[in-house]
């Protein structure tokens, strides 16, 4: 929607953004409106003080306008600041006439920006009919219309979806398909991520520059690494001048196989047979020589270990394009969860000792991790419900991503919720090339609205996803999404 544009709905919870331009006359009436309301949950000043501050924290600069968000009578009021925390001469305002029947409530401060979920999966079952990964994207949308509906539930305006599926997205015209089918369910914007090979089967390389023409934002073997420091080089030659990304899982087959989670006291108390962290360093170690080879970007996927993170820190600072995420549950658990929540629990790469997950925090801290990503992957009950050794890896993770990030990141202290943003929002974006992740005139028109302050405990069974496998459940919560708003229409709201 263009700046200009003024479009108001009926109230309900699909009521479209208008967006405008306030003039410079009109700020004080705005500000009154807004910072003067005085809602119960967030005072005015308290509001001011921390959206300032929350823009003084962006380390590179490239968030450049955050928000106030707060309820009136008219419905949301969204406040453009600039870096310095001044009001812009010209704000950019989203004014939706909301009734008080659209359950969009409860609101205090929050921020105008994308949420971008990397790296999400189609699962087994769960979410997606019995075949799980071997779901065929010629389908009519039913399973995607689940997955969609639980990311936007979490906040998630674009999702990058693996290529995981059957078939295996490795031709133009499966992204294009991919694309029109998630496209017609109006929630979140989708970009796949197409394979690196054929099948994803490590043998022959796909046609790059037709699946980059056709849609996709980046390129993986998904669930596999690049087969062998060959095919790695060859991708990233490939890849450079597209300035698409190859997105790499990184693990070592023949120190991991048979590996059921992290390799180290809790497994040997278990008696189930470990991981160990030299299965994704050795991995890591040649992607980075590779990277340096090549001049190619290599994007390494939700990193677990100590090694892992030391190695791309060093790694960006002799200035190789290297890039990186982690996930919510690899900075929030330790292998010890697995004694109690089992294959709920289960995930690849494992969760780590209490020494990684400390090395993942610090990373988190200095900026070495890039990305905070999803890793969502769906199963179904009966799958997880298998044996240990038997029982699939992954876990949903959508909804909980945001929270999970507020509760254990933002609120603890360890990062400031600009520097959040710009792993959830900006990173990505840039990550995937696409104008995305700031609330601009004309721009995308994509809002996640949250209440960071807001108290809560996640109960699986109340997840808009049909899979239940997250060892999160029970979990008490700082911080929820409470809309979610796509090209200006509020495609998720909660009160």
């Amino acid at each position: 929607m263009q700046s200009g544009e003024s479009e108001t709905g009926d109230g309900g919870e699909t009521a479209d953004f208008g967006f405008r331009r306030v003039a410079k006359g009109e700020q004080a009436a705005l500000v009154r409106d807004v910072l003067g309301y005085g809602t119960p949950l967030l005072p005015a000043a308290t509001a001011w003080m921390a959206a300032r501050d929350s823009i003084r924290a962006a380390e590179d600069g490239t968030v450049d306008s955050l928000a106030i968000v707060d309820l009136s009578a008219s419905g949301y009021q969204l406040v453009g600041l600039d870096r310095s925390g001044a009001l812009k001469d010209d704000l950019l305002v989203v004014n939706p006439r909301c009734g008080a029947g659209s359950g969009l409530i409860h609101l205090g401060f929050g921020i105008a920006a994308i949420l971008a979920a990397l790296h999400v999966r189609r699962g087994g079952g769960g979410d997606e009919p019995e075949q799980g990964a071997a779901m065929a994207l010629s389908l009519p949308g039913g399973d995607w219309l689940l997955w969609l509906a639980a990311a936007v539930a979490g906040g998630f305006t674009t999702v990058c979806a693996m290529p995981n599926t059957r078939p295996v997205n490795d031709r133009a015209e499966s992204t294009r398909k991919l694309i029109e089918d998630c496209g017609r369910l109006g929630l979140a914007r989708v970009f796949p991520i197409a394979a690196v090979t054929m099948g994803s089967e490590g043998e022959e390389l796909t046609d790059f520059a037709g699946l980059v023409a056709a849609g996709a934002v980046a390129f993986s073997d998904d669930g596999r690494p690049v087969k062998c420091a060959e095919l790695m080089c060859a991708a990233l030659e490939k890849a450079r001048p597209l300035g698409a990304p190859i997105i790499d899982h990184c693990e070592t087959p023949g120190l991991s196989a048979g590996g059921w989670m992290n390799e180290g006291e809790v497994a040997r108390r278990l008696g189930a047979r470990g991981i160990p962290n030299a299965s994704e360093d050795e991995c890591v170690a040649r992607d980075l020589e590779a990277a340096e080879a090549t001049g190619g970007h290599v994007h390494i996927a939700h990193l677990s270990t100590a090694g892992a993170i030391e190695m791309v820190r060093k790694a960006k600072r002799r200035g190789l394009r290297v890039t990186c995420e982690v996930t919510p549950h690899h900075f929030s658990l330790t292998d010890e969860a697995v004694e109690k929540c089992g294959t709920q629990a289960k995930m690849n790469p494992p969760l780590r000792s209490p020494d990684d997950l400390r090395a993942i925090l610090a990373g988190i801290s200095d900026g070495t991790v890039d990305v905070l990503a999803t890793d969502h992957a769906p199963h179904a009950p009966e799958l997880k419900a298998k044996p240990f050794a038997e029982a699939p890896f992954g876990i949903i993770g959508f909804e909980t991503a945001l929270p999970l990030a507020l509760t254990q990141l933002v609120h603890t202290g360890k990062i400031s919720l600009a520097h959040l943003i710009v792993m959830m929002s900006t990173n990505p974006a840039h990550l995937i090339r696409r104008p995305l992740g700031r609330l601009q005139a004309g721009g995308a028109g994509d809002v996640t609205v949250f209440d960071p302050a807001r108290e809560w405990t996640y109960r699986v069974s109340e997840s808009r996803s049909k899979s239940r496998n997250s060892p999160f459940d029970g979990w008490k919560l700082k911080g929820t999404v409470t809309a979610t708003i796509v090209a200006g229409k509020v495609v998720y709201g909660c009160s």
